[in-house]
């Protein structure tokens, strides 16, 4: 119960929310300033939830600003800014009521209404009393002498104005001489000491302040014959209250400070509470009759906050003694009801702890049985994956004898020699994934044994750099071994080593360029006995992300326009792994690529089992196999252009592949080179710039490309006015009804999965082809086109693709003109003018014109839509203006189209 007690209060703690006032003020070292700064901290006494933080500028304008841009920068909820001068900190001011922050602005006046409340004594209201107490004072006529503040100040300025609208009704009442005091008692009296000689006659000086006024007597008391009456302003206990007490003054004005007034009204704003923007305290007349009862007055309310001071004290220590009391109590309490549960829960655990173990017992005997009955699964298992991988590879096999005994006559037209190297070149794509599988197999069931052998690491790498010679030479690559050791022997296993080899060797002719370079660097390690091999190309390299992943398994990186299995290069670090080895990788994009494997000399690393007499392992026993198996890939077979050049001409639609391998691209194109004109694209961007630049008649798009996929690209292209209207295929191996529907929500006109039937992807292509033709014809059957596909040339058909796609895009808008199709198209008045009239027999206003009447007539015939809806669908200012121009087109209204 104690617990729940405390997390109560906890919670009702927490509810309160806490603000930050930031109080920014000119100067602090006048009497004034610090009885307001005192009635404000008297205020926050009461305040729980506030935190107060303070600045004073000494009087300096610039650094007020400066530590008002500190307050606001320290996220204070509220700013309070008293200011030095008005213009110097409006800025400060706008700049914190624009940001959110409230901002009371207290006792002068800034240059801008942009704050949240004023509070100050009413200046103007302290002159004009201050003047009709002169008045009365010197009965109507006299000389006056006025201690103004500093003149930008707003309080100076009005005090000054109130005093001169006072006295204006007083002719006789003259201010012989003003002076700027700048409010320091120094100053007024320096400046009042220059001039009173010149003004022996004086009748009352009035001071804007009381140390002013009482730096006036200082001046007079010792001139014999001058001592005029004297009026200060503030009224303050230690100051004005004193003055007119000891008849130094003659009169003070007084000028409440407002300190509890200002947290009042702070704490309004921050608790969204009503309040007052303006709020002026009014003043008094402070002379000899009523000075002794303002004494009292003060007296009493300075014992009062003396006494609330002391009763705060006390509370406070009542508060701590009762705090304290309160968590020893909570402990207590806690402390019976933890050993009451901890005792229960101890007594419950000795019974569960019987009834567990008699149930580990049992469990442990099943376990010990299941762990049999796993082993013997596990090497079914084994058995079943080595024997179904053997299986696969007899099929593939019997393919392979007869297909390369097909490549090898010599009466292959070059149409069935490409075909037949693609399905050669797939059977060895999957024999090797199959042999890598088995290998990846053994590994995990550690049914793969290290058979090693001491071989010399120099020759057994230059008979596997040997297989890749005439691939280096076709390409013009690099193709070099580096070392400075004549012999470098090792122990290894060359049954796993060959295939590492093997392995990166591909990699790097993959990603390697023509005329680039791959050289593999053979060392001893300077730091460890260990042998380097260093396999450095040129190539595009892999980025961060790549690399970071490169040995997990089944990680398929994609680099260029290549996407690996994730298996070859996690088996290469395990079978490195296998000789005590490591494999590591550097590799920037663009700037290629580096492996470096570290092997240990000697066998003192391997196990008993692990080393076999070198005269029992032949170096290289299966290296033809691998040789065909991994060089395969890199076997390209390059299409003869002018072969396909010719094909290219007088084809009536373009379509667009877009697939990044590169051997089902090329198997697409010459499917297809006969009927259509071909663009192929091997990533995202290329793709994009072939279909903008172009504008095909259909896009055949794999979902799997670099760059974009292929649902972001249609995506895109069914998004962009010029390219919307082409019909988009997408080819996947993806099949899940899942992704197929994805495909279609981006309006995909078809979804083809891998592997396809080449006939049913024939008849998609030309059933989108004629579907189209009929729509387009239907659609715009009654616009006289003299535009024949057949014979214009491909930047006109782009032009024109272009044209009509943004005026149908258009209909709607009753604002589109030429001039939005000349910016929107990038082309001169002019030229659309010409363009238009050469390409479609009309100009531009007539073809827009009768876009939208078709439009309307086939709404008018399928839709429900009433004519006003229909006329605005179609852009036409109102139904009377679209009645009238279809009926001047067609002879009847819209009205008697529908009916009929």
């Amino acid at each position: 119960m104690g617990v729940l007690i405390c997390f109560g209060a906890c919670t009702s703690e927490q509810k309160q929310r806490y603000y930050t006032i930031g109080f920014s003020q000119c100067v602090e070292s006048d009497d004034w300033r610090k009885t307001m700064l005192q009635e404000m901290h008297r205020e926050l006494a009461f305040q729980s939830n506030l935190h107060f933080i303070y600045r004073q500028a000494d009087g300096n304008s610039q650094k007020q600003v400066m530590q008002s841009n500190e307050l606001l920068r320290s996220g204070i909820d509220l700013l309070i800014i008293s200011p030095n001068e008005g213009e110097p900190l409006t800025a400060v001011v706008e700049q914190a009521y624009l940001k959110g922050i409230p901002v009371i602005v207290v006792d002068r006046k800034v240059a801008t209404p942009h704050y949240s409340a004023f509070i100050s004594s009413d200046n103007y209201a302290i002159g004009k009393t201050a003047g009709e107490y002169a008045a009365h004072l010197l009965k109507g006529k006299g000389k006056i002498i006025e201690i103004t503040g500093l003149p930008k100040s707003s309080p100076a300025t009005e005090r000054h104005n109130g005093f001169a609208d006072a006295i204006k009704n007083y002719p006789s009442l003259q201010v012989v001489q003003q002076i700027n005091g700048e409010w320091l008692p120094e100053t007024a009296k320096n400046e009042l000491s220059k001039i009173a000689t010149r003004y022996p006659d004086v009748n009352l000086v009035f001071a804007q302040n009381d140390m002013m006024a009482q730096a006036a007597y200082e001046v007079f008391k010792d001139m014999v014959g001058i001592k005029p009456a004297i009026i200060g302003v503030d009224g303050l206990p230690s100051t004005g209250l004193k003055f007119v007490s000891e008849k130094t003054i003659t009169a003070t004005m007084l000028n409440p400070t407002g300190g509890e007034e200002i947290i009042r009204t702070a704490v309004k704003i921050l608790n969204k509470e009503p309040f007052f923007k303006e709020n002026l305290i009014q003043t008094t007349v402070i002379d000899s009759t009523n000075v002794r009862i303002m004494q009292l007055q003060v007296a009493k309310a300075a014992s009062l906050q003396t006494q609330i001071e002391r009763q705060e004290k006390m509370l406070e220590n009542q508060t701590r003694i009762y705090n304290n009391q309160r968590a020893f109590v909570y402990v207590l309490v806690s402390s019976l009801f933890l050993s009451l549960l901890f005792g229960g829960l101890a007594f419950y655990s000795l019974q569960q702890y019987r009834k567990i173990s008699r149930k580990l017992q049992l469990q442990n005997q099943e376990i010990l049985e299941h762990q049999v009955q796993l082993k013997a699964a596990n090497e079914a298992k084994v058995n079943f994956f080595t024997n179904i991988s053997h299986e696969f590879r007899t099929p593939l096999t019997l393919i392979l004898g007869p297909l390369e005994e097909l490549m090898a006559s010599n009466k292959n037209q070059y149409n069935t020699s490409q075909t037949l190297g693609l399905i050669r070149k797939n059977v060895m794509r999957l024999l090797r994934l199959m042999n890598q599988l088995m290998d990846f197999r053994k590994i995990e069931v550690n049914k793969m044994k290290l058979r090693a052998s001491e071989n010399d690491l120099i020759v057994f790498v230059s008979d596997i750099i040997q297989s890749y010679k005439s691939i280096a030479q076709k390409r013009n690559i690099d193709l070099r071994l580096i070392t400075k050791e004549p012999l470098l022997s090792i122990w290894m296993d060359v049954t796993m080593l060959d295939k590492v080899i093997f392995n990166l060797l591909s990699n790097a002719f993959k990603f390697t360029k023509d005329n680039g370079y791959i050289h593999i660097y053979i060392d001893k390690s300077e730091n460890s006995p260990h042998a380097e091999i260093r396999i450095e190309d040129n190539g595009v390299g892999m980025p961060k992300e790549a690399v970071e992943h490169a040995f997990d398994v089944f990680y398929q990186g994609e680099y260029e326009n290549y996407m690996g299995s994730g298996l070859g290069l996690a088996l290469c670090k395990n079978l490195i792994e296998l000789h005590k080895g490591s494999i590591t990788v550097a590799s920037e994009n663009m700037k290629g690529t580096t492996f470096k494997i570290h092997l240990p000399l000697g066998n003192a690393h391997l196990a008993k089992d692990e080393i076999v007499d070198s005269s029992q392992v032949a170096i290289h026993p299966f290296l033809y196999e691998l040789e065909i198996i991994y060089t395969a890939d890199l076997e390209t077979e390059q299409p003869v252009k002018q072969e396909i050049e010719t094909k290219q001409t007088n084809k009536e639609y373009t379509v667009l592949i877009i697939e990044d391998n590169a051997d089902l691209r090329h198997f697409l194109t010459e499917k297809f080179i006969t009927q259509y004109q071909i663009l192929e694209a091997d990533n995202g961007q290329t793709a994009l710039q072939l279909a903008f630049d172009h504008i095909p008649d259909l896009i055949l798009c794999d979902v799997m490309i670099p760059g974009k996929d292929g649902l972001a690209l249609t995506r895109i292209i069914k998004t962009d006015f010029r390219t919307s209207h082409i019909p988009v295929v997408l080819l996947t191996a993806k099949t899940s009804i899942e992704q197929q529907i994805e495909g279609i929500k981006i309006w995909a006109d078809a979804y083809v999965t891998k592997p396809f039937n080449t006939t049913f992807l024939d008849q998609t292509i030309k059933s989108l082809l004629a579907s189209r033709a009929r729509l387009k014809e239907h659609y715009t059957g009654e616009i006289p086109v003299a535009l024949n596909t057949q014979v214009i040339s491909k930047p006109d058909r782009k032009f024109i693709s272009e044209f009509t796609a943004l005026v149908e895009s258009n209909l709607s808008n009753e604002d589109f003109n030429i001039d939005g199709i000349c910016k929107n198209m990038g082309v001169s008045k002019v030229l659309l003018y010409k363009k238009v009239k050469t390409l479609l027999n009309m100009n531009v206003n007539d073809y827009i014109l009768n876009t939208r009447l078709q439009k309307a007539k086939y709404l008018l015939k399928n839709e429900s839509f009433t004519i006003a809806e229909i006329a605005s669908k179609t852009g036409f200012a109102s139904p009377a203006y679209f009645s009238t121009v279809f009926k001047s087109k067609n002879g009847i209204t819209p009205k008697e189209f529908r009916e009929k």
